[in-house]
Parts: structure tokens; C-alpha cells; sequence
């Protein structure tokens, strides 16, 4: 397990890529969202279709996801953020999650690897 150091610099270099993600994605759609990242909480107002929130959580190293879909926890495994239920990696769950919810295509295919 990562110390609380390097899980906080991991999951907030994920969480700005995540962002920087969204800006480009909302850049080249209609979609009407908006986002703000502030202290390790990244939400994203899908207007209509609410919001959907990504964090992260240092007492279990865990970056949590809130969807209208439901909840998520994705954990360091093998150089990537996989769920700790069904293995899905984060950037395919976001992803899907974004498609479903807000109609955002969104490309996060350069996310920063976690430090395990």
C-alpha cells in the first residue's frame, strides 16, 4: 500500500488528467456540463442529468466514484484503478458512466498510471 503521500500525488495527477479529459471532450460536443475539482473531489454537473462525482478516499487508498448508476470503488492493481468488485478499469467505467448519464464521449485513454 502506498503511503497517504504518494496515494494523495497518484489519485490527484488521475483526477486532473480526468479534467483535462473532460475539458477536451466538452470542447468538441454540445453537451452542457460543467466540472470543479477542489481538494481531491472532482464533481461533474451533467445539468439535466445530475451529477456525478469522483474522489478520492486516503484511509482506504480507493478513488470512489457516485453515479446516478450507483457507487464505485477502484483500488491500485497492477498499474492501473480497477473496481473492487467487478475488476472494470476506472477510465472504461467513467467512460461508460459519462456515455450513460450525460451523452459526453470523453477520451481517457492517457490517465496517469497509480503508484502501487
Amino acid at each position: 500500500m502506498p503511503s497517504e503521500t504518494d496515494f494523495i500525488a497518484s489519485a490527484d495527477a488521475t483526477l486532473a488528467a480526468i479534467g483535462a479529459a473532460l475539458d477536451a471532450a466538452l470542447d468538441r460536443s454540445d453537451v452542457d456540463a460543467d466540472w470543479s475539482l477542489n481538494d481531491g473531489i472532482l464533481e461533474i454537473d451533467c445539468e439535466d442529468h445530475g451529477k456525478l462525482i469522483v474522489n478520492r478516499h486516503v484511509p482506504n487508498r480507493e478513488i470512489w466514484v457516485a453515479a446516478r448508476a450507483g457507487g464505485f470503488h477502484f483500488r491500485a492493481v497492477d498499474g492501473v484503478w480497477r473496481d473492487t468488485r467487478s475488476g472494470e478499469e476506472l477510465a472504461a467505467a467513467l467512460t461508460r458512466l459519462l456515455q450513460a448519464q450525460a451523452g459526453i464521449e470523453i477520451d481517457l485513454t492517457a490517465l496517469p498510471p497509480p503508484r502501487e
